[in-house]
């Protein structure tokens, strides 16, 4: 009787170091029960359905009843009722067929392997999918905000997660656009860095026979190989293959007159840069901008990093998910104090008493009292 299934296990894709341990895993019941175990309110609505013609997959929709908006959770039962497919084998292949714009190469759904963190989401107004299989959890609507916030920062201090925040936006920065400015500054721009700089970076680049845009590019395809590689082969072997790899071919680069030095510290800022940000998916849209930025780069200079940030900021500014912008609560002229208080810096918690207006909830009091002559 019954399935093979795993048991509950630690999340390997988003570590804390304090906050809760248990993960979801493929069977539905079990991430049910994680859920339910942290929301024990009879508001908790657990809707099951089938989607599939073959497959049959079991699939949940999770919401709490006088919090949700209803615009939000019809449109979530319509676009799920639009699917005419034969299988669905993993919360992916839903994620690609329910999003707003599948050519864009940022996620509109986040996706987590934590219970605390759908729950948390629950409580914003926000409704989780659970897909039978599949260990991750799909939850709408996403902005960038929340794809750029762990799990860990709500147990944290405010000062340390407010910094922590911070350093995520920076590492966003230096993961799209480091190799590009590196470029620009060196082939176009050379008299915006000091004198003495100039000096080291011209004789570091004597021997290079490849301009610089032609240096980051194949040093920025040899990192991609190395984490692909890394990503595939599991175990002490990957990380063996992604450390060794990178010192060897680094030192062996540089040694041979391909690469300068500077040009390794880039790519490997660059590549610590991008695996700060908690969300895998937006970290991955982002790799992908920075190869169109260093095209950018090479053929006009910082002018050629300008036009890519204009087009990539109107393409975060017309991005949707499921009705929301995804630059809330950022875009729009009439941006409310309050709402900026769990963004970028995360205000104590005392301070959180209203929830999210981007999910428009019903109930919008989060909490009534925390000072003594409230309590009376």
């Amino acid at each position: 009787r019954g399935w093979p299934t795993r048991g509950v296990g630690e999340p390997e894709t988003e570590t804390v170091v304090r906050g809760p341990r248990d993960g979801f895993s493929e069977t539905l019941k079990i991430n049910t029960t994680l859920v339910r175990r942290r929301i024990k309110d009879p508001k908790l609505k657990i809707k099951n359905l089938e989607i599939g013609r073959r497959s049959k997959t079991d699939v949940a929709v999770l919401y709490i009843e006088d919090i949700v908006n209803n615009e939000l959770l019809e449109e979530v039962h319509k676009r799920l009722d639009n699917i005419d497919i034969d299988a669905i084998l993993d919360s992916a292949i839903l994620e690609h067929l329910i999003e707003d714009n599948y050519l864009s190469p940022f996620p509109q759904i986040e996706n987590t392997e934590r219970p605390d963190t759908v729950a948390a989401a629950l409580y914003e107004g926000r409704v989780a999918l659970l897909v039978d299989n599949s260990p991750f959890a799909l939850i709408v609507p996403a902005t960038i905000g929340t794809l750029l916030q762990s799990a860990e920062d709500y147990y944290s201090r405010w000062t340390i997660s407010s910094f922590i925040r911070l350093l995520r936006i920076l590492a966003g920065f230096l993961a799209t656009l480091s190799p590009a400015l590196y470029i620009a500054i060196t082939s176009f721009h050379p008299g915006l860095i000091p004198t003495q700089l100039t000096y080291f970076v011209a004789a570091s680049r004597i021997n290079v026979p490849f301009p610089s845009a032609v240096e980051a590019f194949l040093m920025e395809i040899t990192i991609e190989l190395l984490r692909e590689a890394g990503t595939r082969i599991s175990g002490p072997i990957g990380t063996t293959i992604g450390i060794v790899g990178g010192l060897i071919i680094g030192q062996a680069a540089v040694e041979a007159g391909i690469v300068s030095p500077l040009m390794i510290i880039i790519v490997a800022v660059t590549t610590i840069a991008s695996f700060a940000i908690p969300s895998y998916e937006f970290a991955a849209g982002l790799r992908v901008w920075r190869f169109i930025f260093i095209a950018c780069s090479s053929i006009l200079g910082l002018y050629g990093i300008m036009l890519g940030v204009i087009i990539l900021g109107t393409h975060l500014v017309k991005l949707n998910s499921f009705g929301v912008p995804y630059t809330s609560p950022y875009s729009g002229l009439g941006i409310d104090a309050g709402e900026l208080r769990d963004t970028a810096i995360k205000a104590p918690v005392q301070y959180f008493r209203q929830r999210p207006t981007f999910t428009q909830p019903r109930n919008k009091t989060r909490m009534r009292g925390y000072w003594k002559n409230e309590r009376r």
